[in-house]
């Protein structure tokens, strides 16, 4: 099955927790939006100057020669001017304060002379420079905010400007993680003959740490299908989703496909796709069940591109897919037809100041300090089938998706 196939199925498949939270503005970050926010007031709410200076009537300048306008009184922010000026005469303003009805343009305090109780405007200046209209920002009846978006700090401003003191979010969504083998060992004992430590569960659970979930560590699984198959059972009963890692490939003691098919079933499990070919989603009694590939890059790989998509549109968001940017190769590449693959890569400027990938030197799925030196992915989509330098391609910088 390839990617697209993959993702339309989880879209088909998938449905939003749906409950909902009133939180404060200050508890909303990285949160999914329940309903649209609509202003119900202009911002800003009256005209006001962008910049510390003077703030006169355009149409009592001088057309091109410096104007002489007497300084009629001075407004700040928070604190409007005390009468209107008359005509030709300036207010001495700062930024933010109350626009004077009679005046509609602001020189800034740099490029006029002051003298005593006069100030010299200089020529040049275009009718309503350096004022801020009423509503420039937003107009009573916008949506600033639609439902399904997922808060970051500005849209928790622009929620704060129009008045509201708290908002609708979707609930968390409750995220249980595995990691499976029996060679897999918690970091900090002992590691006996032919064991590994566990690093997938640690990349999953900081993964996760900045999306909108509530996520339980329930350790490591042994290789024992009953045991597999209870926890999963056991998980279900108060998770919205299931994440583990390894035990989904072919091999005799690879049980967790089975006991997902014991207790539920499995969509599919082998993607064209490089690095995570063995990957399986599911449904656990009803629960949506990821399990990803065992190999650390693979793992993470395809929770960046499955796992996560599918975790932000069970939270109720709208825009699942992460924005992918255009770069130029510096690296050569050969891949398979009809397969989907992530090379990892730096970014680095070419010497037109153009942005280039570079790839990392090893490619290996087990190899995590690929991952650890790299700014990000290049994808290459399915019908290509050779990279040359100067290719240009898409990448996916981890800053986009594990912030």
């Amino acid at each position: 099955m390839t990617m697209a196939e993959a993702l339309v199925l989880l879209a088909e498949r998938i449905a939003p927790v749906g409950a909902t939270e009133p939180l404060p503005l200050r508890g909303a970050v990285k949160r999914i939006l329940a309903e649209d926010v609509v202003s119900e007031r202009d911002v800003p709410p009256q005209g006001n100057s962008a910049v510390d200076g003077y703030a006169f009537a355009f149409d009592d300048l001088t057309p091109g020669h410096e104007t002489r306008l007497r300084i009629a009184g001075r407004a700040t922010a928070g604190h409007p001017t005390s009468g209107e000026p008359g005509g030709r005469e300036a207010v001495r303003i700062f930024t933010g304060a109350l626009m004077p009805e009679r005046c509609d343009t602001v020189a800034m305090q740099e490029d006029c002379i002051a003298d005593a109780d006069e100030v010299v405007i200089p020529p040049g200046l275009s009718r309503g420079a350096n004022r801020r209209r009423a509503g420039e920002d937003v107009r009573t009846g916008d949506v600033v905010l639609t439902e399904g978006h997922l808060l970051r700090p500005q849209d928790l401003g622009i929620a704060a400007s129009v008045g509201c003191t708290e908002i609708s979010v979707y609930r968390p969504v409750r995220v249980a993680v595995f990691s499976t083998g029996d060679e897999v060992c918690e970091p900090g004992v002992p590691l006996a003959h032919g064991a590994i430590y566990d690093s997938n569960r640690y990349v999953l659970m900081s993964l996760l740490d900045g999306l909108p979930v509530d996520v339980s560590d329930l350790g490591i699984l042994a290789d024992d299908q009953q045991a597999v198959a209870s926890a999963l059972r056991d998980a279900a009963r108060a998770h919205d989703l299931l994440i583990t890692s390894g035990g989904v490939s072919v091999g005799e003691e690879d049980h967790v496909k089975n006991a997902v098919r014991k207790n539920g079933t499995l969509h599919f499990w082998r993607l064209a796709i490089k690095p995570g070919r063995p990957l399986a989603l599911g449904q656990v009694n009803g629960v949506p069940f990821v399990g990803l590939p065992g190999n650390p890059v693979a793992a993470m790989v395809t929770f960046l591109r499955f796992a996560r998509p599918l975790l932000l549109r069970l939270a109720g968001g709208t825009r699942v897919d992460p924005h992918l940017y255009r770069v130029r190769a510096n690296f050569s590449h050969r891949k398979k037809p009809n397969r989907r693959e992530w090379v990892r890569a730096c970014l680095k400027s070419g010497p037109d100041g153009t942005l280039e990938a570079e790839k990392f030197a090893r490619e290996g799925a087990g190899i995590l300090r690929s991952l650890v030196e790299s700014d990000g992915l290049v994808e290459l989509p399915e019908e290509m089938t050779e990279v040359i330098p100067g290719t240009m391609v898409e990448f996916l910088p981890f800053a986009e998706v594990a912030s």
